[in-house]
């Protein structure tokens, strides 16, 4: 230590016996009884593992922040088209996919998987109602025209064959907006709230629908023809988590309400169907008719009009042969030889005269149209 030389101790004398190592030998294995072996196959299997996430929420919240413009108080419009239908507002999208997160999981442990419809099906999705309180009149958006973001396909869980559209929607509340510095702000805000009285002398105010944090669950049925809905909403004093469970059963429970009415409408859609059949026939069958009956006017008109031009050729000719005829009595020989060519030239100016000709160019009724009924 420190380079300072050290005194080592004397090793203690080797002593002479000879140590031999051995393998351990194993303990042998008690056989388990009969009765143990039953209760230990009795053991409750283990609850599967619940997933953190939804598999169809994957990504999810990466596609909705890729938005277009918003102004203050409107819902997310993302680019992508194909996502869950999930309306959020920026601030309440977290909120959103977890509300979705819940719901998606607990429909998937009852066995009612949640997917978004295929391109190829006919499950349309419902126009979805964001107010709070139903009004009349709509003011969303700055100029109280706005559109809400919708995907091109409905979400919908499967009850066995049965499904079930599935739609989540942050709420609008009517509120009084102010124009300060060229945007729009609710008035009850802070910015407006501790604003000068002087720096809103040139301002003013309005109604406006804006997103209030609140959520909305609509199930409905998207087979066309078939109105069912029904809507769970959270308020102050109840958050939409506490009502999953209860959405859930009844969802369950509407699976034969829903039966009934799809089996009804497809009763229905088939009467429709054989009704338009039998409309189209009548239709094809009166069209056929007036098509033959037009082309025997046509017919009987073009024929009329051949018989009134041969009768007109007819008359032409009568002049040629008077013509000829006194042609031939003439005795000035330089006239005669002189109008002969002009009374040539003149002939053959002129149609045919002949009936056959006339009659060759006529069109039966069946050469215009061949009836495709008796």
């Amino acid at each position: 230590m420190l380079g300072l030389p050290v005194d080592l101790p004397p090793l203690p004398e080797a002593s002479d016996e000879l140590i031999e190592l051995t393998s351990s030998t194993p303990k042998p294995r008690r056989k388990r009884t009969v009765k143990e072996g039953a209760v230990r196959k009795a053991r409750p299997a283990a609850k599967p593992h619940r997933p953190a996430r939804h598999r169809l929420l994957f990504g999810v919240e990466e596609h909705m922040r890729k938005t277009r413009d918003t102004k203050q108080g409107e819902f997310l419009r993302p680019y992508k088209r194909i996502l869950p239908d999930l309306i959020s507002s920026e601030t309440q999208l977290l909120r959103a996919l977890s509300i979705a997160n819940d719901l998606y999981l607990a429909l998937d442990e009852k066995g009612y998987r949640v997917q978004i419809a295929p391109a190829a099906g006919d499950l349309d999705r419902i126009l979805i109602k964001e107010q709070e309180v139903e009004s009349k009149d709509r003011k969303y958006g700055q100029y109280h025209s706005g559109s809400i973001w919708a995907p091109d396909r409905p979400t919908v869980l499967y009850v066995d064959t049965v499904p079930i559209g599935l739609a989540i929607t942050e709420m609008t509340e009517r509120v009084t907006v102010r124009y300060f510095n060229g945007e729009y702000h609710r008035e009850d805000s802070r910015l407006i709230r501790s604003a000068k009285p002087w720096q809103l002398t040139h301002s003013w105010t309005r109604e406006q629908d804006v997103p209030c944090g609140r959520f909305r669950v609509i199930a409905y049925s998207p087979k066309k023809g078939v109105d069912w809905s029904v809507s769970w909403q959270e308020t102050e004093q109840e958050a939409l988590g506490a009502l999953i469970p209860k959405t859930v059963e009844t969802l369950k429970a509407a699976k034969g309400t829903l039966q009934r009415l799809m089996d009804a409408e497809d009763v229905a859609a088939a009467k429709r169907q054989k009704a338009r059949e039998e409309e189209w026939e009548r239709y094809v069958k009166q069209e056929d008719a007036r098509k033959v009956a037009q082309a025997l006017a046509d017919s009987q008109q073009q024929l009329a009009d051949i018989i009134e031009r041969w009768g007109k050729a007819m008359t032409v000719e009568r002049f040629f042969l008077d013509a000829e005829e006194r042609l031939n009595n003439t005795a000035d020989e330089d006239r005669r030889m002189r109008l002969e060519e002009r009374l040539a030239l003149a002939r053959a100016m002129m149609e045919s005269v002949d009936p056959l000709d006339f009659i060759e160019s006529w069109l039966v009724p069946q050469e215009r149209y061949q009836a495709k009924f008796d």
